[in-house]
């Protein structure tokens, strides 16, 4: 099969690797689609926490969705033709070499586990957030329901107060999930900070409130003018030492920095010179599958209602022949939401 593997000197190349082989607990999935992610950005530049120099080469991809073509012997959960979500490869091997995982959902192939199969307590983490969609899910922009779920469950984990003020860095797809969920969960103020009028108007479709221009305007001087004691909550969708640093003078007493963008590099220096006496940082990179999982029929539900819409988060659907284009348009910034590959 087909796979992206990311090589010891951060370039990618799509290269022949070995078929993964299931076990009596697992279903074998031909992928169908799998969609770009700031993970796989910091991944291939080599400064995500975790990923040593020794685990390159490495298959890439976390956002993947495919098709049930085979079953072990134990599985109840799938059936084959089912569509589901979140095939991992953890172990991918290349002419019997073993390689480096990503996650590797940029595959020809990935693996689900049935977690029901397993005694309690020892299904692989994955399992509890591997589910079969709905039939009247597109497969194509289905990976777009990772992104959601994740979203959702870091905002149900950083415990965000409906009454409050959440002011969101950022105007990628993370940010524009993050404003779209947080008016869904009922937060009523949700002000967003972009770097041009064009992502101001995409965030207001969104539902952000307010949108600040931040190469127009000097957002600490804007935030103050429309809330004098500050904000509860700053959120930073980038993962920017600049952006911690400004949200700092923009809390309330008591205020939190959150923070779920994915820093690209591991240390950084904070000035709370401006801050208020009393406040808090927070930083979630990676959430618990199960939380995920918890979050999986809420977002289905939202879909289903028409309150969200799958292909509103998505800029291009291209072909896995097309990946490394795609990779480098996303990598330049190319593209304004996220970057659909197919199988």
């Amino acid at each position: 099969m087909k796979a992206l593997v990311v090589n010891p000197e951060g370039r990618l190349q799509i290269e022949e690797m070995d078929m993964p082989k299931i076990n009596e607990k697992q279903a074998l999935v031909k992928m169908l689609s799998c969609g770009i992610c700031g993970t796989d950005a910091t991944i291939i530049r080599q400064s995500f926490k975790g990923f040593n120099p020794d685990d390159y080469p490495l298959v890439l991809g976390h956002e993947g969705v495919g098709e049930v073509v085979e079953t072990g012997s134990l599985v109840t959960r799938y059936k084959k033709g089912d569509r589901v979500i979140l095939p991992f490869v953890s172990a991918p091997e290349q002419n019997g070499r073993p390689l480096g995982s990503g996650w590797s959902a940029f595959s020809e192939y990935g693996i689900v586990d049935d977690a029901t199969a397993y005694p309690e307590g020892e299904a692989p983490e994955a399992a509890s957030a591997q589910k079969v969609l709905p039939a009247a899910i597109n497969p194509r922009e289905a990976p777009v329901l990772v992104t959601l779920r994740e979203v959702l469950s870091t905002i149900r984990y950083f415990d965000i107060a409906q009454d409050e003020t959440v002011i969101v860095y950022g105007s990628g797809p993370v940010a524009m999930a993050f404003v779209k969920l947080l008016r869904l969960s009922g937060v009523s103020e949700v002000v967003s900070v972009v770097r041009s009028q064009e992502k101001a108007e995409l965030m207001h479709q969104f539902g952000a409130v307010r949108c600040i221009n931040s190469r127009e305007t000097d957002v600490p001087e804007a935030v103050r003018n429309f809330y004098p004691e500050g904000a509860k909550y700053v959120l930073d969708a980038v993962g920017s030492e600049a952006i911690m640093n400004e949200a700092l003078g923009l809390l309330k007493d008591r205020g939190e920095v959150l923070c779920y963008g994915v820093p690209k590099v591991n240390v950084m220096e904070l000035d709370w010179s401006r801050a208020p006496y009393n406040w808090k940082l927070n930083f979630q990179q990676m959430p618990y599958k199960e939380e995920e999982a918890e979050c999986h029929d809420q977002v289905l539900q939202w879909a289903n209602d028409g309150k969200l819409s799958l292909s509103e988060f998505i800029s291009e659907i291209v072909g896995f022949e097309h990946a490394l284009d795609a990779f480098s348009r996303y990598l330049e910034g190319k593209t304004s939401k996220k970057v659909i590959i197919t199988f």
